[in-house]
């Protein structure tokens, strides 16, 4: 039986990173994966979505510029573009791989099983360690109706050769949200049911409502408080039917109503791990109530973003953790969250409803930055920035509703981070003219501004 100083339970980045200091540091480690090296976000995740997204991004740029500059909208070939995904993502697990095995990084196949609290078994075979991570993420909830055999989740989407030609989203979230987008940019009828009264609740909906707006203009059909309750095979697709006469007919549905914790067929109860649907409980260090097994990533029951950024950032955390036990509790800093709807939503920091209550700590400065910027944001009239200013003068929390919202995300993270105001960022030059020089223009008056 092999013994290892860690061993780390998935692949992705909730583990990988943490991994890798560890073995960099001389620390006999290994990863058990049971499909895919990179996980999720690597394989049928961000990364996948990024790459069939940005033609659509580039699509709808390009659209803003006709009549001023361009005469024919380009057209995309989805079929064409998911053969250079399945090429390019497809190869992702050998590329990591490669890299482990290039840096003498151990990988287990299979599924692993607690025998004890320093014993695993992985395909028959039993291993032992002194500490555990684990890192297994997360698995897409399923409605639990007849006709739930129908279904689809974002994996399956994100590998479609073609997209049907209507598509009808269960959730009113981001993946529904983020492949809505996608498919009306392509000329499908799209449905979005939701049993609330909002879409994108955690984020701030005058931006919400403006994109909700956009996607009703291009056909897509929102239906609120409502419950599907079974679909139908039909002659010609699928029909989900409901309460109140509820009745769409389509040709694909995909549900996406939450996400659940990774930890069935791990014997986490015979070991004494506190866990529920939500997530493995840990504490400020990110220890489970098992002192020697961590855990990390979207598995662990958190308030904060469950993003691959925030795994990453636990998984680095544990690693110093073990190598030299901290004598301070993990501290997030500020986490910038993202919506890739068309256009992107994004905040950071501070909420503008946490501001608005708190009108005696914060003040909230709007910017139409389109209509501003609009010769250097690539005529996009209708980007627009809300800045969250504390009594000091420094910026603590920004939202955006643009397609380039990611990369101003970034650098507003870093000016609240660095808490950077108007002496700091007065002796920096940025590149001109460019749409993130024009940010720091915009927001450095309000950093002056009397409270």
């Amino acid at each position: 039986m092999k013994e290892y100083d860690v061993l780390f339970i998935g692949g992705g980045h909730a583990c990988w990173h943490g991994a890798l200091l560890l073995k960099k540091a001389g620390k006999e480690v290994a990863l058990v994966e049971r499909e895919f090296l990179g996980g999720t976000c690597t394989n049928y995740g961000c990364n996948a979505k990024i790459l069939l997204d940005s033609p659509v991004e580039l699509q709808e740029a390009m659209k803003r510029y006709e009549g001023i500059g361009l005469k024919e909208e380009p057209k995309i070939e989805w079929t064409s573009l998911m053969q250079y995904k399945k090429k390019l993502i497809g190869g992702m697990p050998d590329v990591m791989s490669g890299m482990f095995k290039q840096l003498g990084l151990e990988v287990i196949r299979g599924e692993a099983t607690f025998k004890d609290e320093n014993t695993i078994e992985v395909d028959g075979e039993t291993y032992r360690a002194k500490k555990f991570v684990i890192g297994t993420g997360q698995n897409y909830i399923p409605l639990d109706i007849p006709g739930k055999e129908y279904m689809h989740d974002s994996r399956d989407f994100l590998s479609l050769d073609d997209i049907p030609e209507h598509v009808s989203f269960i959730g009113g979230g981001i993946i529904s949200m983020e492949f809505a987008s996608i498919c009306l940019s392509l000329g499908r009828k799209v449905d979005i049911v939701t049993d609330g009264e909002i879409i994108l609740k955690q984020y701030p909906q005058k931006y919400v409502e403006k994109v909700v707006d956009k996607m009703k203009e291009q056909g897509a059909n929102f239906v609120f408080n409502a419950k599907v309750e079974s679909i139908e095979k039909t002659e010609n697709g699928y029909a989900l039917k409901g309460a109140d006469g509820l009745h769409i007919d389509t040709d694909y549905v995909l549900v996406a109503v939450g996400r659940r914790a990774n930890v069935d067929g791990m014997n986490l109860d015979g070991i004494g791990i506190q866990y529920s649907g939500r997530g493995i409980e840990v504490d400020d260090h990110m220890r489970t109530s098992v002192k020697h097994i961590y855990a990390s990533g979207d598995v662990v029951d958190k308030k904060i973003p469950k993003l691959t950024p925030t795994a990453e950032f636990e998984s680095n955390y544990i690693a110093l953790d073990i190598l030299n036990p901290l004598n301070f509790a993990i501290k997030y800093p500020p986490i910038p969250n993202l919506v890739f709807t068309l256009p992107r939503i994004a905040q950071v920091g501070v909420s503008i409803e946490e501001a608005r209550n708190n009108p005696g700590e914060y003040r909230v400065e709007e910017v139409d930055f389109g209509k501003t910027m609009s010769w250097l944001n690539k005529a996009e009239k209708d980007a627009h920035i809300t800045y969250i200013i504390d009594h000091k003068n420094h910026l603590v929390g920004a939202a955006v509703m643009s397609d380039e919202a990611g990369t101003y995300m970034d650098l507003l993270t870093l000016i609240i981070n660095e808490k950077l105001g108007v002496k700091e960022l007065s002796k920096m030059i940025f590149a001109f003219p460019t749409t993130t020089y024009g940010l720091v223009a915009t927001l450095m008056p309000l950093l002056l501004k009397e409270q």
